[in-house]
């Protein structure tokens, strides 16, 4: 599981790449997680948990303090990354 490897406070690279109509597009957040959430979506899905579908989301905190929350997927790469200022 994605949690374990990236805890709360870890902080992270992520890249998805996000289909559209005139081809696929690549995004790539830069944050510290915050935390970890499944929920569920408006869908029905036969056999899911409450008959719902269920998704995995990551919450980051920009840098400039923004906070986003991403679906994970099969297709999301994550990356630790040095804090700033680390090591100095």
């Amino acid at each position: 599981m994605k949690e374990d490897r990236f805890p709360v406070g870890t902080p992270v690279c992520v890249k998805q790449i996000v289909d559209r109509r005139n081809g696929p597009v690549e995004a790539e957040i830069v944050g510290v997680i915050e935390g970890w959430e499944d929920k569920a979506t408006g869908s029905w899905f036969a056999h899911g948990k409450h008959d719902r579908l269920w998704l995995k989301r990551l919450r980051l905190r920009k840098e400039d303090g923004e906070i986003t929350l991403l679906v994970i997927d099969d297709s999301t790469h994550i990356a630790k990354i040095e804090a700033a200022g680390a090591g100095k």
